[in-house]
């Protein structure tokens, strides 16, 4: 959540923000509204808490009709107080309900508008020519197929649309893959950390999916929890709750979970092979920051998925994600896209979000510095999404008879493997 100060200082701020999220600009002014009423109720219940001890120290002294003057007022007292307290209440949680559904303050430098409005900040790597080379790219269903790799139709028959196995090959690319990540990632200092799935509905809108995001959240109703969709939730909800010392930051820590979606709102979209589905695999960074540096890590965790994305040899590029396509909680966030040869496009591979101190303050994570105890930033990127980097890689490493090259960097953790080679025509 944002400061409740800064929206009082700065209300067009906020409404500037909300207004490029495509969102609710009357929402600035209904908080504004609430948090007024908030403010006023708890000055009169002050007042009339005040004057009720007043009171109450004359009463032992008073006797006969002033004694029962006292006491009438004193039972008025008590009424009004109970009133107060409960005005006070009742606008401190409206405050805090509307206050829930502000997006975070837009960085001044994010491209305003939807999807399509980004801004595309650099490009690496060379696209490959197949025509040149004399055969058509096929496409990584087909390629999973040809190397024995992913096996959606019993995905389907077993789970429903969306899933799938990752078999022999397949399996072993993954554990390559997620090792890889996690080697890159403990060596750039980061703590590996293996994280529930499952968490509770306070962590899971302390950081924000509980909002715009909700539709694609799973939950499991008879235990109220919720199936993570990155394990950027139990990793930010893990330091929940704590005061951190200065002198700690930054904390990094590099989260691998299962991951599930329910892709609402995607109806026919990327339904073919495992780009798109309801249940994989991840290689999350997280990192715990001072709130002047969090632009600073923004950059770092950008170029650790740089690196990594360099490192597997795919073409790519970063985009500027526009305002209105931001998460609730992500004040701006770069997504790198892979070049995928048969959609003939950049699909997002990695993504990194600085969320500034709105999951902080939303989960009352503090910093100590010296004496003062304040919140701290937090942000997220991506490190490896499983299926969708299996895709890029055997799309982009195809070879003219259906086989893989494996980039040099994942040979080590596939026994040596320089190809993958196909089990059936």
């Amino acid at each position: 959540m944002i400061d409740l100060r800064l929206l009082r200082e700065d209300p067009d701020r906020v409404r500037a923000s909300q207004r490029a999220r495509g969102e609710d600009v009357a929402l600035v002014d209904a908080l504004l509204s609430a948090d007024e009423r908030r403010r006023s109720s708890g000055v009169r219940f002050d007042e009339l808490r005040a004057e009720q001890k007043a009171l109450g120290k004359l009463i032992p002294k008073a006797a006969g009709d002033e004694k029962a003057e006292l006491l009438k007022k004193a039972g008025q007292l008590s009424a009004d107080v109970k009133a107060a307290d409960a005005d006070r209440d009742a606008a401190d949680t409206e405050t805090q309900e509307l206050l829930q559904r502000l997006g975070n303050l837009v960085h001044p430098d994010v491209p305003v508008g939807g999807e399509e409005d980004f801004a595309t900040l650099e490009t690496h790597g060379t696209i490959r020519d197949f025509d040149a080379e004399g055969f058509e790219p096929k496409d990584h269903l087909e390629l999973g197929q040809i190397l024995g790799a992913i096996d959606v139709e019993r995905g389907a028959k077993v789970s429903g649309s969306r899933f799938y196995f990752l078999t022999g090959i397949g399996a072993l690319l993954e554990l390559a893959l997620v090792n890889a990540a996690m080697a890159q990632a403990t060596a750039a200092g980061f703590t590996p950390m293996l994280t529930p799935a499952l968490v509770r509905p306070q962590s899971m809108a302390g950081t924000g999916f509980l909002g715009q995001a909700s539709q694609d959240v799973y939950h499991l109703a008879d235990d109220d929890l919720y199936l993570v969709g990155t394990s950027e939730v139990a990793l930010a909800a893990y330091h929940m709750d704590e005061i951190l010392d200065a002198d700690r930051l930054p904390l990094r820590y590099a989260g691998f979970s299962p991951c599930f979606r329910r892709e609402a709102g995607s109806h026919g979209k990327d339904t073919r092979g495992i780009f798109r589905v309801h249940q994989f695999d991840k290689v999350e960074m997280f990192s715990y920051v001072a709130p002047e540096d969090s632009q600073a890590e923004h950059q770092r965790l950008l170029a650790w998925e740089k690196q990594w994305l360099t490192s597997l040899e795919l073409p790519y590029r970063v985009i500027d994600v526009a305002s209105a396509d931001l998460g609730s909680s992500a004040a701006r966030k770069f997504d790198c896209e892979a070049w995928i040869p048969t959609q003939g496009k950049y699909r997002e591979l990695t993504s990194t979000s600085d969320c500034t101190e709105f999951q902080s303050r939303r989960l009352s994570i503090r910093v100590r510095d010296g004496k003062q105890v304040k919140p701290l930033a937090t942000l997220n990127g991506t490190l490896c999404a499983v299926p969708r980097t299996i895709v890029a890689i055997l799309e982009n490493h195809q070879q003219a008879d259906g086989s893989v090259r494996v980039p040099e960097v994942l040979r080590p953790y596939l026994g040596g493997r320089e190809v993958l080679e196909p089990v059936s025509k």
